[in-house]
């Protein structure tokens, strides 16, 4: 693998100890890749159109004008600079799984954070504001949202300073942030919603009363999503530390998945009921899967507006 792509690989951005330079490479990376991308120029919206000259981009002819009037028109634009995008990043115990991930190898706390920092650095390097909050079973540290670059700073310094440790309670902390939040814009959480549904559907339904749009981006490790274990394996838990289950884990592995997929699917259906976009994501998967999930729920809401 060479090229923007090679940033994108979990084991690379492992060896990477900073995130801020870390998100960097994601970022750099990806931006440079998007001359191929259908999501290039997502950050500026429809203005009017002008008669053609020559020497304009024939890129940006409406055809739909043209054959109408028979004349070419260039469709022009205006950046659009006040979206407002809070990150709610999950700082809980179970986003530190593998507790000994290895070499080349990241857990979901890093590969969440490291796609907040990198989700951060490309919404400000398109004029948009930014925030964070991080959060377990309360609200932890938070930052305002800000366009300025020099928060980026301050963004990864908060994250690197945080350590994934104490229990979730999605029920009273998703409500509790949304209350928060001092204007309307763009929610995007980021966790491993391990946690009851109900209570999970409830905090979602929370921010879209609020008017906010809304992304979650459900990361998963792979040992969560397809449970490779074949020898006789001790379980330990990562919010409740007294909880250990010695066993053989082939005879677990059908029913352990049966309902790990209906977890996964009555959160996908209560997102898609409430109009809120939905992604699992894993973290063996390529960063530039869930940085184009995130244009590309942009896109959408925007040509939904237009």
């Amino acid at each position: 693998m060479t090229g923007f792509a090679k940033y994108f690989q979990p084991e690379v951005l492992s060896k990477i100890s900073r995130l801020e330079l870390r998100a960097r490479h994601v970022v750099e990376g990806f931006v440079s890749g998007m001359h191929k991308s259908p999501y290039k120029g997502f950050s500026v919206e429809f203005a009017n159109h002008r008669p053609y000259v020559p020497g304009d981009d024939i890129r940006h002819i409406d055809w739909r004008v043209y054959a109408k009037a028979d004349r070419y028109f260039i469709k022009e634009y205006e950046e659009e600079t006040n979206m407002r995008v809070h990150l709610v990043l999950d700082c809980s115990g179970s986003m530190s799984y593998p507790k000994h991930p290895g070499t080349g190898r990241m857990t979901k706390w890093d590969y969440a954070a490291t796609l907040a920092a990198s989700l951060a650095h490309l919404l400000i390097y398109q004029q948009d504001g930014v925030g964070l909050t991080l959060f377990d079973s309360v609200i932890g540290r938070q930052l305002p949202v800000s366009t300025n670059r020099a928060s980026l700073v301050g963004l990864a310094g908060m994250i690197e300073a945080s350590t994934p440790e104490n229990k979730t309670d999605l029920n009273a902390v998703f409500p509790q942030i949304a209350g928060a939040l001092p204007q309307r814009g763009m929610v995007v959480i980021l966790s491993d919603l391990l946690a009851d549904v109900d209570g999970i559907v409830r905090g979602l339904q929370r921010f879209r009363h609020g008017r906010h749009d809304v992304l979650v981006l459900h990361v998963l490790d792979h040992d969560e999503l397809e449970f490779p274990f074949a020898d006789r394996t001790l379980f330990e838990g990562l919010e409740d530390l007294d909880q250990e289950i010695l066993t053989d884990p082939q005879s677990l592995r059908a029913s352990y998945l049966e309902a790990l997929n209906a977890h996964v699917d009555q959160i996908r259906r209560a997102c898609l009921n409430a109009r809120i976009d939905y992604t699992l994501v894993s973290t063996a998967d390529p960063l530039d899967v869930a940085l184009t999930t995130f244009l590309a729920s942009r896109l959408r809401r925007r040509r939904a507006r237009a």
